[in-house]
């Protein structure tokens, strides 16, 4: 089965509470800090068009959000709120 991959890092606020959100509503995602496994900030640019921006989740039917807000992921993984 596919994962949702999230790329970030422990110091981003949105990171933090991306992951809260998901992990309050049992979503299940594969966790990267880029600044500890940084052979990962070349896909996190290559998506972003040269910017590092994170959080970004990268879903199994290859869509991406990036910085996303609670209701964008709500809305994404149909999760009422």
């Amino acid at each position: 089965m596919a994962v949702i991959k999230v790329y970030g890092t422990t110091w981003c606020g949105d990171c933090n509470r991306a992951k809260a959100f998901m992990d309050e509503h049992n979503v299940e995602y594969e966790w990267t800090n880029v600044d500890e496994e940084t052979e990962f900030v070349e896909l996190v640019l290559q998506i972003n068009n040269g910017q590092r921006r994170v959080p970004t989740i990268v879903f199994p039917d290859g869509s991406v959000l990036v910085e996303p807000s609670n209701v964008e992921l709500a809305e994404k993984l149909t999760i009422e709120l």
